[in-house]
């Protein structure tokens, strides 16, 4: 058979459409292929209603899950935030704790501070070398008991020209001030005119001192009567020694007014085993037994003054430099020892010339001149 050849299938079971039965089969034929349609386009309806629900369906269970995300996230976000503020407020407490630590610290150490200083304080006593003591006074009560006083010495500085007279009774000096200007003959046809003002002096009215041990220094007591120099000599020596629990010695003085001796070490931790041993055997003119007791620093933690009017000492300004220093100083005491011009028996008389530097001590109701 040849490819240019071709054929057609006839389905010779069917009448010929061109007959009645023909074309009746046809109809036929079409009926059920439109009745198959229908159904498979009802098949295909509900196939699509199906899948439209399902779809449905997946939409509201997507915005579901979608709103459920949503609020998980808020949620997780809102706990974050309250993690956040309870991490804020731990370390704020974190902080507070750590302060009140450093407090309890700085306490814990002012405590500790405090009860070394009053343990220092409690071993003051033992820095006093031992004296006997015989009382004489008389006995009361308590509430009577003085106060401690002590005298001042201070140094008062004096102008060119001026001159201090401390009579031995307050009233003459009184007097002198009330009379205020006073002329002064020099002899001759020389005369001066000078005035008499108060001597004010600040003193102190309250002094309160801190005292405590110092580390690199001891006193020495209980020592024999010997020349100076080779006592200290010896002590510095024995006291150098490592054997004899010494070290190295900076500094060594005599203190004449008790007899003792401050010897003052290099290190720090040489003294405190010197004074825990108290007595030590020393050879100076021959064996003798020494105390070492703790070297006492004080410090001012408290100090008021207050003006005070010396009541017997009035000074004198305005006098000219017309003649030489001594002469001038006896013509004007002899004046104001004088009864007729005001005064009376002078204790004191200290002149400063003009152009020259000069000051007075007062200690107690004494006053020197001290050249500067």
């Amino acid at each position: 058979m040849s490819s240019d050849e071709s054929f057609s299938v006839v389905d010779v079971s069917l009448p010929s459409p061109d007959t009645l039965e023909g074309v009746k089969a046809l109809i036929t034929n079409y009926k059920k292929r439109h009745e198959q349609l229908l159904q498979e386009q009802k098949e295909l309806a509900t196939s699509r209603d199906v899948r439209k629900e399902l779809t449905r369906e997946f939409r509201q269970r997507t915005e579901k899950l979608t709103q459920s995300l949503a609020e998980d996230k808020r949620a997780f976000e809102q706990k974050i935030e309250n993690e956040k503020a309870r991490l804020d407020l731990m370390l704020q407490d974190e902080a507070k704790l750590m302060e009140e630590i450093q407090a309890v610290k700085a306490a814990l150490r002012e405590e500790e501070a405090q009860n070394e200083h009053l343990k220092q304080q409690t071993d003051v006593f033992s820095a006093v070398p031992e004296r006997d003591v015989v009382f004489n006074g008389l006995t009361g009560k308590p509430s009577d008991t003085p106060t401690f006083e002590m005298e001042p010495r201070i140094d008062y500085p004096m102008d060119g020209g001026t001159a201090l007279v401390t009579f031995e009774e307050d009233v003459v000096a009184k007097k002198i001030l009330d009379m205020k200007r006073h002329r002064v003959e020099l002899g001759g046809e020389c005369i001066i005119t000078v005035e008499a003002r108060p001597v004010q002096l600040m003193v102190p009215s309250l002094v309160e001192i801190d005292s405590e041990v110092c580390p690199r220094r001891i006193l020495i007591s209980n020592l024999p009567r010997m020349d100076t120099e080779t006592l200290l000599n010896k002590l510095e020596i024995h006291f150098s020694k490592r054997r004899n629990g010494g070290g190295e010695v900076d500094n060594c003085e005599m203190m004449p007014d008790s007899w003792t001796v401050v010897l003052t070490f290099v290190e720090k931790d040489v003294a405190k085993g010197l004074t825990d041993t108290e007595y030590h055997e020393v050879k100076l003119q021959q064996m003798h037994r020494v105390r070492v007791t703790p070297f006492l620093s004080g410090n001012i933690t408290n100090l008021k003054t207050k003006m005070s009017l010396c009541p017997r000492t009035v000074l004198l300004t305005g006098i000219p430099d017309v003649m030489e220093r001594e002469t001038l100083q006896d013509l004007l005491e002899i004046h104001f020892q004088k009864s007729v011009n005001g005064g009376g028996e002078i204790e004191a008389f200290l002149y400063n010339p003009l152009g020259e530097h000069t000051s007075a001590l007062f200690d107690g109701i004494s006053q020197k001149e001290e050249e500067q």
